[in-house]
C-alpha cells in the first residue's frame, strides 16, 4: 500500500481565467496561493478502510450542490495513482486530488460561480469537513 492516508480537499478552479484562456491554463486556474485547501486532518489508510465507499459533499452558503459517493468516481484511487505514476515520479508526502463529483457550478443552467463573501463547506465521510470563505483576488 502506497497511500499514507486521506483528507478532505477542495480542488478550487478559477473559471473566468480558465474560460478566458480556452481551458488551456489549468495550472494558473487552479494554483493561486489560497486554492486547494486540505484538511482538517489526515486519516491513515488503515482507519479509512475502502476509500471507494465514502460519501462526499459540498455546500455554498448552506446550499448543497454536490453529494455523491467515491464509488461513483470515474477512476478509483488505485487507478489514479497507477496512471499518474506512469508519467510523474511520486514521492512520500505528495498530495493527489481525485477530481470532483457532479454538481459543479459551470455545468448548471445558468452557471453558478463563487463570489467574494461566499462560504464553501465540504466534507468526506470519516475524514472531516472544512469551511473556506471566498475573498476577492488582489492582483
Amino acid at each position: 500500500n502506497y497511500v499514507a492516508g486521506y483528507a478532505t480537499g477542495n480542488e478550487v478552479s478559477e473559471r473566468a481565467f480558465l474560460l478566458e484562456h480556452g481551458g488551456l491554463q489549468w495550472i494558473m486556474g487552479k494554483s493561486p496561493d489560497t486554492f486547494a485547501p486540505l484538511g482538517p486532518w489526515l486519516v491513515t489508510s488503515d482507519e479509512v478502510g475502502n476509500p471507494q465507499k465514502l460519501n462526499l459533499w459540498l455546500e455554498v452558503n448552506g446550499k448543497r450542490y454536490q453529494d455523491e459517493s467515491t464509488a461513483d468516481m470515474i477512476f478509483n484511487c488505485a487507478a489514479i495513482i497507477s496512471n499518474m505514476s506512469k508519467m510523474i515520479t511520486l514521492f512520500p508526502g505528495d498530495v493527489i486530488y481525485t477530481g470532483t463529483p457532479s454538481g459543479v457550478g459551470l455545468g448548471m443552467k445558468p452557471p453558478v460561480y463563487l463570489k467574494a463573501g461566499d462560504v464553501v463547506t465540504c466534507g468526506v465521510e470519516g475524514l472531516g469537513e472544512h469551511r473556506s470563505k471566498v475573498v476577492k483576488y488582489k492582483a
